[in-house]
């Protein structure tokens, strides 16, 4: 612990990083025998290793992962995409389910559009491309978003999306769950509120006992209060 403290510091991206007999971690890449920082972060060394933890939070991708994202510009043939990680990623018009047309992108996402896609491709500096062709990705329209640490997120999915599953039984809620820290919520106004409330506490105590019980009773008070029927619309 004391050595983790005292090694603490601020790096930038691309700064060198000595090793000095380290292994290189997460937020480290070696490039011709040198290791560099990915991220504006903190540096620290724990058990040998030497990681850069991105600073505000930032999601750091991994192939394969299902994300919320925001669409930020669009180019000729591809939208670039808010996923709250250290780069946005492009998403290319061979990555969609329509047939889209040199310049016609924004007829189909426009900017400020979110998305649920997922991560294809991620290189070694942190660049990422992501895809929607694959079931169940797809523009999320209307609904509410909410951001949480990105941490946080298996805990609120749960062992084989078991706490997920049971927020969405208790509300009736549409939920999308980003691994990235994003989640959109599509309900009515007062169950879309019990939903967030829910997970703020989840968050709040993601590793005590008895999370799931709390939830349980959170859901049954609250979907008592507010009836069990989803408002049309």
């Amino acid at each position: 612990m004391t050595e983790e403290i005292k090694l603490r510091e601020i790096v930038l991206p691309g700064q060198e990083i000595p090793l000095k007999g380290l292994r290189p971690g997460q937020g480290v890449v070696v490039e011709k025998g040198r290791a560099y920082s990915m991220y504006l972060g903190v540096k620290s060394v724990k058990d040998g290793v030497v990681s850069v933890t991105p600073l505000g939070g930032r999601y750091l991708p991994k192939l394969g992962d299902k994300v919320v994202g925001k669409i930020m510009d669009i180019g000729p043939t591809y939208w670039l995409v808010d996923i709250n990680a250290p780069y946005v990623a492009p998403l290319h018009v061979n990555d969609v389910p329509w047939r889209v047309k040199e310049g016609e992108l924004q007829r189909y996402l426009d900017i400020g559009d979110l998305v649920y896609v997922k991560v294809s491709r991620v290189s070694e500096v942190g660049q990422t491309w992501v895809t929607m062709k694959e079931r169940g990705l797809r523009p999320l329209r209307g609904g509410f978003l909410i951001h949480v640490v990105p941490t946080k997120v298996p805990r609120i999915i749960g062992k084989g999306a078991s706490m997920i599953k049971l927020i969405q039984e208790g509300t009736k809620c549409k939920i999308v769950v980003g691994m990235n820290g994003r989640i959109w919520i599509d309900c009515d106004p007062e169950k879309t509120m019990l939903v967030i409330r829910v997970i703020r506490m989840i968050e709040r105590e993601a590793h005590t006992l008895g999370l799931t019980e709390r939830v349980k009773k959170m859901l049954g008070m609250g979907v008592g209060e507010v009836g069990g029927d989803k408002a049309n619309g």
